[in-house]
């Protein structure tokens, strides 16, 4: 049987989404959660607890978390970490549980939780992805973050490789899969260029997160799927 993957271009669209039997949903976030969730991991993190508001954050540190926030781009004050995968594999995190909130990734992958499986995607991890997804193959719904419920390009490019990826055993399901594959037929001999006039690259850039920019776009860095369960996010 063929997988139908479909996409939603913000999470207020995915709600609305028309595979809601049994089904795998990935939430996406390139620049720059799911690319810092995936670095984390990597860096030897033992699990992340995905929170979207910073209410009782507090409470996490208390229990053993090291904290790692972020908004509009800039790591919240009090905590030791943001939202810089650069900044994760420069750090040694075996024996670390993180508890993780961000503008806009955080939600995604929270929304997500109602799916029979939850996974964490970014270009880092495209390889890994989609050869758990062959192997689940199940119907798809990829979430993509964009910003503050807006449509972000890099998240749709990230959607369209991974249906490009299983395009043997999927099928694009709805136009708004249809245009990720499209849009990714233009910009996969660099992705990075291509989004040079993306307006989450401009707000990062203006941030000073140049390097944790070009590191989203390269690809199968950091080979590990991070799963939702039950709140926490393990390997």
């Amino acid at each position: 049987m063929t997988m139908k993957i479909e996409v939603s271009l913000t999470p207020a669209l995915y709600p609305f989404r028309t595979i809601t039997s049994h089904h795998a949903t990935v939430a996406i976030d390139l620049l720059r959660a799911t690319t810092a969730v995936c670095a984390a991991f990597q860096a030897g993190c033992d699990a992340i607890v995905p929170l979207d508001t910073l209410d009782g954050i507090e409470r996490y540190r208390r229990s053993g978390y090291a904290i790692a926030a972020e908004r509009g781009g800039s790591k919240v004050g009090n905590a030791e970490y943001g939202n810089s995968p650069t900044e994760y594999l420069r750090h040694d995190l075996h024996g670390v549980r993180l508890a993780y909130s961000t503008t806009n990734g955080t939600v995604s992958i929270l929304r997500s939780a109602d799916a029979g499986l939850s996974l964490v995607g970014s270009f880092a991890n495209l390889t890994a992805l989609t050869e758990r997804l062959r192997r689940e193959a199940v119907d798809t719904v990829l979430l993509c973050s964009g910003w503050k419920n807006d449509f972000c390009l890099e998240d749709t490019l990230v959607a369209g490789a991974i249906i490009e990826r299983l395009a043997d055993v999927a099928e694009p399901h709805g136009d708004a899969a249809r245009m990720a594959v499209a849009l990714w037929q233009v910009a996969k001999e660099d992705p990075y260029a291509y989004c040079q006039t993306a307006s989450h690259v401009h707000r990062l850039e203006r941030l000073g997160a140049a390097d944790d920019i070009r590191f989203a776009f390269r690809r199968d860095t950091c080979p590990v799927v991070p799963t939702l369960k039950d709140g926490l996010l393990t390997l």
